[in-house]
Parts: structure tokens; sequence; C-alpha cells
């Protein structure tokens, strides 16, 4: 038994290191398509109000990828699904690289839609991460594969300056440059899942179920209907959900409030990157702190930090690129809070044959929500103004702030 513990913890270790690996590489791609992509969407169609419509069929590919991409693993693990999801994306970005140079809304949509697809490949990654862990350090291991973007999505959002460049060069609009980088670098992160994400976690942690208990692996509304009647995984699924809907409505706004005064691609890439930086860079010390103190009070903490991000952000001037900076940055550190603790607690809340439809259905939850959030943030933009935006934003944390509070006081988590 003590020989088989050390084995598992061994693969365990090689799985992070090649998830981490492999979300460097996607986050490298994905990160300079978020304001790139808003920006493309005004630049084709001459509307500001449809701004959101980028990052917003990109949140919805991820939510429609969720469910299969769940059932792919059920069947057949995650270096499957996840390869899927990350070639996806591959595809995604040539399209949204031929709807730029024909200035075609439609193809740069379908493009950004299948793009979705690399996202959602990357929060199931996050999963993949603990299919083996250990309850001691399951936020820990779980964020070590967050934390393994920061390097590449600083990297790609520093890289639109760039990639636009070379893009120009080439006769095609420079807006298009970053997907030319998320085409090459998926596809490195395809060939990296299927070489080296062996064996395959998840396939191996479910060795144990009955062929009962695997039928269950790819059932959603069963898990649905289970999530509604557990009150730990209900919160859960509400803290990712509200965490990730105010982080879209917010962030990809940002690169058209300060387009506004004319501000330069690189200047918002940079803002982008200080973003990104809050979102994934202190990942594992937010893994340990959950681990550490709790998943509620590491919630708790995430709603502080978002509320604190729109008091700043919505106060900002279009070209106070210090104090966006700033807003950003927190923006990025209360999502953190919210998906890792609200991940961690959601994978301890469930049964293990419902494990595989919750994660999907967690990810559907999550990222319909931030389509959603999208939409009437370009709406919000249209007609009344960033600072309006971030003022709203910050009533569904209040909530959740509320809801925290009456679960702690009830002691029912």
């Amino acid at each position: 038994m003590a020989q088989r513990e050390i084995e598992v913890g061994e693969i365990q270790r090689r799985t992070v290191k090649v998830l981490a690996s492999a979300q460097v590489l996607s986050g490298i791609g994905v990160a300079g398509t978020f304001a790139a992509g808003s920006l493309l969407v005004v630049s084709i169609t001459g509307s500001e109000t449809l701004a959101g419509l980028g990052q917003t069929f990109s949140v919805l590919g991820a939510a429609a990828l969720a469910i299969p991409l769940a059932r792919l693993t059920a069947r057949g693990g995650r270096r499957l699904a996840l390869s899927i999801g990350l070639l996806a994306g591959v595809i995604g970005s040539l399209f949204a690289i031929l709807g730029g140079i024909e200035r075609n809304i439609f193809l740069m949509l379908i493009g950004t839609f299948l793009l979705g697809a690399a996202s959602a490949a990357g929060y199931q990654a996050r999963f993949a991460a603990i299919d083996l862990a250990i309850d001691q350090d399951r936020a820990k291991q779980l964020s070590f594969v967050v934390w393994g973007a920061t390097v590449g999505a600083v990297a790609g959002s520093n890289l639109m300056g760039p990639a636009g460049n070379f893009s120009y060069s080439l006769g095609w609009p420079r807006l298009v440059g970053p997907y030319i980088i998320s085409a090459i670098t998926l596809a490195l992160a395809v060939f990296l899942i299927q070489l080296f994400l062996r064996p395959d976690p998840y396939l191996l942690s479910q060795k144990k179920l009955s062929d009962e208990e695997r039928s269950l692996q790819s059932t959603i509304k069963p898990a649905l209907a289970y999530i509604r009647k557990n009150e730990r995984a209900l919160f859960a699924i509400i803290s990712i959900a509200i965490g990730h809907v105010v982080m879209v409505s917010v962030m990809v706004m940002t690169p058209v409030h300060m387009a506004h005064v004319d501000v330069s691609l690189e200047i918002i890439g940079i803002v982008i990157s200080i973003h990104v930086l809050g979102m994934y860079a202190f990942s594992p010390i937010v893994g340990q702190l959950s681990d550490k103190i709790g998943r509620i009070k590491s919630i708790q903490i995430g709603i502080a930090i978002l509320l604190l991000s729109t008091l700043i952000s919505g106060f900002a001037a279009p070209d106070d690129s210090l104090a966006l900076g700033v807003g950003l940055f927190l923006l990025g550190l209360g999502w953190s809070f919210t998906l890792i603790a609200g991940s961690t607690l959601l994978a301890e809340s469930v049964s293990f044959p419902m494990k595989s439809a919750s994660q999907g259905a967690s990810d559907l939850v999550m990222n319909l929500s931030g389509a959603g959030g999208g939409v009437i943030a370009g709406i919000i933009i249209g007609t009344l103004s960033y600072g309006w935006l971030c003022a709203i934003a910050a009533i569904p944390v209040i909530y959740l702030g509320l809801r925290s509070l009456k679960i702690a006081k009830s002691g029912e988590i």
C-alpha cells in the first residue's frame, strides 16, 4: 500500500508539471486575444456597443464545450479532452485571423467561439491537477496549474505590440497578430499534452469505480440535481460564477475605455498583463491560504478584493494606466481567490462518481455567466460609462458577500 501511494505521488507530481507547462503555452495564446478581440470587433463593426461580442462568444464557446469536454474526460480521460479543446482553439485562431483580414465579423466571432474551447480546456486542467491529489494539499495542487498560466499570459499580453507589427508586415491588420501567436502556441500545447500526460490521471483515479459509478461520470442532469441539494457544492459554483462574471465584464471593456483617448496597444497590453498577473501569479499562495484558513474565508477575501477593484477601476480616467493597472490587478487577484477556493470546495463537496459531471456543470454555469456579463458590459459601455459598469459589477459581489456571511453564521458549511 505504501509503495502504491509513492507511485501515485510521483505520477501526481509529473502530472502537475505537464499541466502547468501546457498552461504556459495556452496562456501565451489566449491572453493576447483578450484585449485584441474587443478592439477588433470595434474595428470591424464601428460600434463600441458590440465591443463585448468577441469575449462573449469566447466565453459562450467555453460554456458550450464544458459539457462535451467533461463527457470526453469520462470516456477517454483528461488527455483526450484537453487535446481536443486546445485543437479547437487552434482552428478558432485561424478563423479569427481570416475574419480580421476580410473584415468579416461572422468569421471573427466563429473564431473566438472556437477559441473558447481552449479556455474550457484550461479550466478543466485545474480539475485534472487534483484527480490524484490528497486532501491536505488539494487547493495547493490545483493552484500550481492555475499559476502555470502566469508566465504565458503575461507574455501573451505583452506580445500584442510585436505581434501586431508582424501581422502588419504581412499586409494584415495589426489586431489579428495575437491570433497568429495563439494558433502556434495552442498547437504546441496539444503536442505536449499528447506526449507527456501519461498515465492519464483521471483514468488512473477511476480504476476503483464500479461500472455503474462510471456511467454517472458523464451524466449532467443528475449532477445538477445533486448540486442544487448540496449547499456546499451550490455555494462553490455560485462563488466561481460571480467571480468570473465580474472579472470578464470589467476586464473586456477596459481596453475600450482606454481606447477612448487613443492609448497605444502597448500600454493597453501592459495593463492587461498586470491584470493577468493578478489572476495567476499568486495562485500558489492563494491555494496554500485556502488549505490553511478554509474555503469560505478565502472566498470572502476574494469578495473584498473584487469590491476594492471595482471602486478603483470605476473612478480611473481612461488614460490613467496606473490606476487601471492597480484596479485590474486586484480584479484578477479577487477572481483567483473565488476560483481556487470555489473549485476546491466543489471537488470536496461531491461524491467521486459525480466529480466529472459536476465539474463540467460548474464550468458551464461559470462561462454562461461570463458570456452574459460580456453582453451586458457592452450595452452599459455603449449607453452609460465604464464607471457605471464597475458600479453595477459590484452588485453581484455584494450579494455573494451577504450569502457567505449568512452561511457562515448558520454553520451550514
